[in-house]
């Protein structure tokens, strides 16, 4: 990264697109964003 800034925004897109999503969320029952997008989803599909 030519500086400080283009860092700082590479961490915060790393951090809301890979590990926000991927990381086991108190709120969501103890699964990931993708597993409770994945449960309702099926749930309302049904």
């Amino acid at each position: 990264w030519s500086t400080r800034e283009q860092l700082r925004m590479a961490i915060v897109i790393w951090i809301e697109r890979t590990y926000h999503r991927k990381r086991r969320q108190r709120r969501l029952g103890r699964l990931t964003p993708i597993e409770f997008e994945t449960i309702n989803q099926t749930a309302t599909a049904a």
